[in-house]
């Protein structure tokens, strides 16, 4: 799948079977924050904690963000939200 393929897939009304990484950037992409947050809040696994962070940097919580940079390993971006949603989709496909 490319990024313009996932980015086609934001009409469906039902998520493609892809990763959970994946699957929580398809509900944000949608504007479901909270079913994006939801699929990775409890997990710690670096991919996780990698959407986890621009999640949380999209809500404005930067502290949090920062936290879940941190975990995943990643330097906390200075880029738009939207060029970072890309990165990461483009990163996990």
């Amino acid at each position: 799948m490319t990024l313009d393929e996932f980015k086609a897939s934001l009409s469906d009304p039902k998520a493609p079977k892809l990763s959970l990484a994946l699957q929580a950037l398809w509900h944000d992409g949608k504007g479901d924050w909270t079913q994006a947050h939801d699929l990775v809040n409890d997990l710690t696994d670096k991919d996780s904690a990698y959407v986890h962070a621009y999640l949380h940097r999209k809500e404005g919580d930067e502290w949090n963000a920062s936290y879940w940079y941190k975990n995943a390993g990643k330097p906390k971006p200075s880029k738009s939200l939207d060029a970072e949603w890309e990165d990461l989709v483009s990163y996990f496909l």
